[in-house]
């Protein structure tokens, strides 16, 4: 067991339960993807729960892919799943695949056959979903119902040695076409599917659907508790209804739990809809970082501490609910901020000469790498007559509380002395180019005069880049769900803006691997993948407060 106690919640108390009871004396869970795709935040909960289970409580997790569709599954995603699971801290106690057990669960569905309890549909796939009825009208049995098991057992076999098409027949269990659980109105166990495996090459033609492999794949496994979210709930009658009859389960009975899944709002979750914007083009790819898949969040700069924490904080419940993405973003604010280096950038580089400085001279100054931590060090900051400041930090005509650069108005460089706008150049648009300034010296270490502070960088030896400002992928928190609902229409036209002409201090110059830095007064910055000599690229994490938060305050209130 943890040293440190976990949150309680029904599943933790559940396990509890059992485990007082004697029904188990060691917990062992199971993470179940199907490797037809990359993980998003939402596997992040269900990793979280079923590997943090398994290590509180001292017992082991699998990794279990669930291979039981070739036709969508490749060996790449199986490969990226790994790769997200240990980036996000996580280990498995073993690696297994569906496909490791197609032997047994053959075996699993002619056990049911010979107990009378499957049969071979010949029926084709309209057929069969017309006559499994609806919510208020009950379904009608197959007219191959019937058939007694030898002759189940013959088709069977048949299926299994290629002698019969795909989509020609089905195995069905035999259960109830009149239950009010549509899954229990004798679902297909297995189809004929003639598609090279990754694994198993062209050893097998038919496949068992997943809620068939599920729970023997889990007793096979000895899991003792198989976490699964909401959905599954009305799946989990069929779930024990196989564990009941097969011989397999015996022994080693796991129990299935629900809990709520993980929605975020100002994004889609779905892989359907993830698909759709990767193949429209509205995204880079999978790793996009303004994508929720794990390696998107990753490329933009996402820490594996701040994800857990999020999750963490979300908790286990029953209930669906739908997480405000400000929530994901504070932890990364929260666990960067005691620990990025700070530095300066300029993302629209404005020019500043300071006219009474001095030609030729440059001073270093120390910069603290974070003010609020000493034994972080400094760093060599130089600074002269010309320098650069944001654009957004000089205004002609500034209201009142504008604190930062005006003509005639005073502005404290950052870690330097106070300087006066004392004139403005201008292009033939009448566009600002260039300011002139004084400064005084006096002022160096103080001054007594409160202004504003700006940041700056030295146009000596500032560092070109191509800073990406990455937002929120949505403009509307709750976007339309549903097979036909259009959520693109609400794409943030704002989710990526590109500044290619950014200007970042000397320090930066060779980033150092892995570090996310804070860009004073701008936010949270991470080195992005396209990044290589002599081409600096950045990605903004988070922004250093909540831009939406008020937003957010309008909607819940109705505004």
């Amino acid at each position: 067991m943890s040293a440190t106690p976990a949150p309680t919640n029904f599943i933790r108390r559940q396990i509890d339960a059992d485990l007082a009871a004697g029904r188990h004396d060691r917990v062992v869970t199971r993470f179940p993807p199907e490797p037809n795709g990359y993980l998003h935040i939402g596997h992040a909960k269900s990793m979280w729960l079923n590997f943090g289970i398994a290590d509180d409580y001292g017992g082991c997790c699998t990794l279990r892919f669930d291979d039981t569709n070739p036709a969508r599954e490749d060996a790449e995603f199986a490969a990226a799943i790994e790769e997200d699971i240990r980036w996000l801290g996580y280990r498995w106690s073993g690696i297994a695949f569906a496909s490791d057990y197609f032997e047994q669960l053959y075996a699993c569905a002619v056990e049911l056959i010979e107990k009378g309890l499957a049969y071979v549909d010949s029926q084709n796939a309209d057929d069969i979903r017309a006559g499994r009825g609806t919510l208020t009208r009950p379904g009608v049995d197959s007219p191959y119902r019937g058939r007694p098991a030898a002759e189940n057992l013959a088709l069977f076999e048949g299926m299994k040695d290629g002698r019969y098409r795909d989509g020609e027949m089905v195995l069905r269990a035999k259960i109830d076409m009149a239950s009010p659980n549509l899954n229990l109105r004798d679902p297909v166990l297995y189809r004929i599917r003639r598609h090279r495996h990754q694994r198993t090459g062209d050893q097998w033609c038919i496949y068992p659907l997943y809620d068939f492999a599920h729970g023997q794949s889990d007793a096979i496994e000895g899991v003792t508790h198989s976490l699964c979210t909401l959905e599954f709930e009305d799946h989990r009658p069929l779930y024990e209804w196989f564990l009941d009859r097969l011989t397999l389960a015996k022994a080693r009975r796991p129990r299935q739990i629900e809990f709520s899944r993980l929605n975020l709002n100002y994004t889609v979750m779905s892989k359907r809809s993830l698909s759709q914007l990767v193949e429209g083009g509205d995204v880079s790819g999978w790793d996009d970082p303004r994508m929720p898949t794990l390696r998107g969040l990753r490329r933009r700069g996402f820490t594996p501490a701040s994800i857990r924490r999020f999750i963490s904080l979300v908790g286990i419940t029953r209930k669906a609910n739908v997480i405000e993405m400000g929530q994901l973003e504070n932890c990364v604010r929260e666990h960067l901020e005691p620990v990025a280096p700070r530095v300066m950038a300029v993302i629209e580089p404005l020019k500043l000469v300071i006219e009474n400085y001095p030609p030729g001279r440059t001073e270093t100054i120390d910069a603290p790498n974070h003010p609020a931590e000493p034994g972080m060090g400094a760093r060599p900051v130089t600074l002269s007559r010309e320098l650069y400041i944001e654009r957004d930090d000089f205004m002609e005509n500034p209201p009142n509380k504008f604190l930062r650069l005006a003509p005639g108005r005073e502005v404290r460089l950052r870690y330097a002395f106070l300087i006066r706008c004392t004139g403005v150049v201008r292009d033939a648009k009448g566009r600002a180019v260039e300011l002139r300034c004084q400064y005084d010296p006096d002022t160096r270490h103080g001054g007594g005069r409160k202004t504003g502070i700006i940041h700056w960088v030295n146009a000596g030896d500032a560092v070109a880049a191509e800073v990406r400002l990455y937002d929120r992928l949505l403009s509307r928190a709750d976007p339309p769900a549903g097979k036909d609902a259009d959520f693109r229409q609400f794409l943030n036209p704002r989710s990526l803006v590109v500044r290619r002409h950014a200007l970042l201090e000397a320090s930066l110059a060779e980033p150092e691997p892995g570090v996310r830095y804070q860009f004073e007064r701008l936010g949270y910055f991470f080195p992005d993948a396209d990044s290589g000599p002599g081409k600096l690229v950045f990605n903004r994490i988070v922004t250093l407060r909540d831009s939406w938060a008020k937003i957010d305050r309008q909607r819940a209130a109705g505004g």
